[in-house]
């Protein structure tokens, strides 16, 4: 036989014994996906919904009360590292996709989820995951119904990738058009959390005040405000982009001008230490759970009283109007009391922050 020929190793896609590492075959669909499925997956997400066992899930009409409107949204998560201080990529995940049912007004009631996994993940990490979404599932009180798992070769995802999609029921209208001039803008929270916690973890430092992700469900926020009977216009999360690009798209949409002050907007020490640290405005910086909302003036500080009733929301405040001026851009009055033009984001600031 030929030296060459003496190389030839035969591969099996199968082995007989998977261990604790994910590997193609998982994603094949055959014994291996159902093991970890019946392992991982339906222990963490059993309901009568995802027992089914469809290619789908059949959601039940009575559960959307008779003809209400339905908000249905969608997004991928590629946070690197996948977890870090305050979360991980599946809490993230979740809470992504309800936050963005909350702010169409809408209740979360349903998620679906698609696992993207790269060959070598340690089963253990992914079932760590796993168990950190149904605890915010369960926190944001919505059911995960259906999913789909598949396996890269190694390094080609890092270690894994999470899209979910989500249904909810509109219980209120919100949108750009119904901002009006005169409204006030209100925040609910410190800024840049989530964007600092991510960037100190890839570059290795420790703060002497730890900076922790705000990645959290916003519904709970959404419904104090409905239940305060304020008439909320529009709701916006502060993901990619932070404050400044959620207020400069909304104001572009809109065709007004929007005048906040930043003396009045919250951002925690440590926070704006890691910002100065790193070259970064704290406005740019992404959030997970953070919203702004516009809402009329009369009814700002009882709105603010309702978000400050939640610990997700205790540092709410209001940080502008909206003004009756011609224009479509955001007008930062300074500490100083000078006049700044926040620009939108231009490029990735942070990339992979979710």
């Amino acid at each position: 036989m030929a030296a060459a020929d003496s190389e030839f190793v035969l591969h099996c896609p199968v082995p007989a014994d998977p261990g604790d590492r994910i590997v193609l075959a998982h994603g094949g669909g055959g014994k291996l996906s159902q093991r970890l499925f019946e392992h991982v997956f339906h222990p963490a997400f059993s309901n009568p919904l995802l027992d089914q066992r469809h290619d789908g899930a059949v959601l039940p009409a009575a559960a959307f009360q008779a003809l209400a409107d339905l908000a249905f949204s969608t997004d991928s998560y590629v946070v690197k590292p996948l977890v870090f201080p305050g979360g991980n990529i599946g809490d993230l995940a979740v809470h992504g996709t309800v936050n963005d049912l909350a702010m169409c007004g809408a209740r979360p009631m349903y998620l679906s989820c698609a696992f993207i996994l790269e060959e070598g993940l340690p089963v253990a990490t992914l079932r760590a995951v796993v168990e950190s979404m149904r605890r915010a599932a369960e926190r944001a009180q919505v059911l995960l119904v259906t999913g789909d798992t598949k396996v890269v070769d190694y390094g080609k995802a890092d270690g894994m990738f999470i899209t979910t999609a989500g249904v909810g029921q509109v219980c209120h209208p919100v949108a750009a058009s119904r901002i009006q001039p005169g409204d006030a803008i209100v925040v609910s929270g410190d800024l840049g959390a989530h964007g600092m916690a991510i960037l100190s973890v890839r570059e290795g430092l420790e703060f002497e005040s730890p900076i922790v992700s705000d990645t959290a469900p916003l519904w709970p926020c959404v419904e104090a405000l409905l239940k305060a009977h304020i008439d909320v216009h529009c709701l916006r999360d502060l993901t990619r982009g932070g404050l400044s690009s959620a207020l400069n798209e909304l104001a572009q949409t809109r065709g007004l001008i929007f005048q906040i002050e930043e003396s009045l907007i919250p951002v925690t020490g440590p926070v704006r230490s890691a910002c100065e640290l790193f070259g970064l405005d704290p406005l740019y910086v992404a959030n997970e759970g953070r919203f702004v909302a516009f809402l009329p003036a009369a009814e700002a500080q009882k709105a603010v009283d309702a978000l400050k009733s939640l610990d997700v929301s205790q540092q709410a405040t209001i940080i502008g109007f909206v003004s009756d001026e011609p224009g479509h851009s955001v007008h930062l009055r300074t500490a100083t009391g000078g006049l700044r033009i926040l620009q939108m984001l231009s490029g990735e600031q942070l990339p992979r922050i979710c």
